[in-house]
């Protein structure tokens, strides 16, 4: 059983996933209800390949991921509705992954400070791509293969996704949940976080606006690579933060994967200048980052197999980036935040 399929390929039984139980269940084809729950399949099934469940009786009759999204396409624009189809199966595994680790995840419409997301056709109107108070804006655009191609190469990135868009601007507002402290559960806030994130990223308080232009302008600095885990990191302290929590993402989900299905890589060793980066974090961090480092060094060992498979088919590196004792400092410091909001309530 696949995360994306609605029918076991096995038997043929429909399948729904239901969130709450972080399981698929088999579902009734005539009733479209779950056999084993109190839990019916998403009204969003035929809509836009949906296959999750929702047990709240919530009177949209959308599941928890399709009710995060504010605004899609309307029914008259087909490609945009088949562009929707995939942000809307990458944004399931975004909402997957973060319940997973236990972020909270309020719907905009539930709560001021919430999540929201708005999926949009430029084939209707310009769309910029983004984060603003809690409303993550995704270009469908995106979903078309050549065009991500094309400004994939165009921008100079080593990597551009469907999915790597959504856990970027979802980075965006979990800075105001994790770091600011915004719409965090009472007593929950880490009074420290703002202050750390400053020591390790920068200041905020630079105008955004202008940062961005600069950086479209002259591009990044020489030397990015010694701090930063991409090029766009350079350009903001918040891109920084978003891009590092995208792969800290990244990295938490493609190892579950592979151990979900039993992928160990146990060699070669890490050694050389990747095995000093991990020494080389500072010794007053030692303790904060014991965890970081564990996951770093088995994620380092399984990148370095996934090259070596991508080589031996004439492609180019499955995963294109180095990381320097900074940028794993900085995924540490995600990594902590994320730690700490495990298990605190909605």
């Amino acid at each position: 059983m696949f995360a994306e399929n609605s029918v076991c390929v096995s038997c043929g039984t429909p399948q729904g996933f239901l969130l709450a139980e972080m399981r698929f269940l088999p579902v009734d084809p005539v009733s479209g209800r779950a056999a084993s729950a109190d839990a019916m399949q998403c009204a969003h099934l035929r809509v836009n390949g949906c296959n999750w469940l929702l047990d709240d009786g919530h009177p949209s009759g959308l599941c928890p991921s399709c009710r995060l999204t504010r605004t899609r396409p309307n029914d008259t624009d087909r490609l945009g509705l088949v562009a929707w189809w995939g942000a809307e199966t990458a944004k399931r595994r975004l909402v997957y992954q973060l319940h997973d680790l236990g972020l909270p995840i309020v719907p905009l419409s539930q709560d001021a400070r919430g999540l929201a997301f708005d999926l949009l056709s430029s084939a209707e109107e310009p769309v910029t791509t983004g984060h603003a108070a809690g409303v993550v804006t995704i270009d469908l655009a995106e979903g078309h293969d050549a065009h991500r191609e094309a400004t994939r190469v165009a921008m100079g990135e080593p990597y551009r996704t469907m999915l790597g868009h959504l856990r970027h601007e979802v980075g965006h507002y979990y800075w105001q949940v994790l770091v600011e402290g915004d719409g965090r559960p009472a007593g929950a806030a880490d009074p420290t976080a703002l202050q750390r994130f400053r020591d390790l990223f920068g200041d905020e308080g630079e105008d955004y606006a202008a940062a961005l232009e600069r950086h479209y302008s002259v591009g990044a600095p020489a030397g990015w690579q010694t701090r930063y885990v991409s090029a766009y990191a350079t350009a903001h302290v918040w891109e920084d933060w978003a891009e590092t929590f995208a792969h800290y993402l990244h990295i938490r989900d493609t190892l579950q994967t592979a151990a979900a299905y039993g992928l160990f890589v146990t060699g070669p060793e890490v050694t050389g200048a990747q095995a000093a980066d991990l020494v080389a974090l500072p010794a007053q961090d030692a303790g904060a980052h014991e965890t970081i480092r564990s996951l770093v060094s088995t994620w380092l060992a399984l990148t370095y197999a996934l090259n070596a498979v991508n080589r031996s088919m004439g492609k180019d590196d499955l995963y294109p980036f180095v990381l320097t004792p900074p940028v794993i400092t900085k995924l540490g410091f995600v990594h902590d935040l994320v730690v700490a909001a495990d298990g605190f309530p909605p």
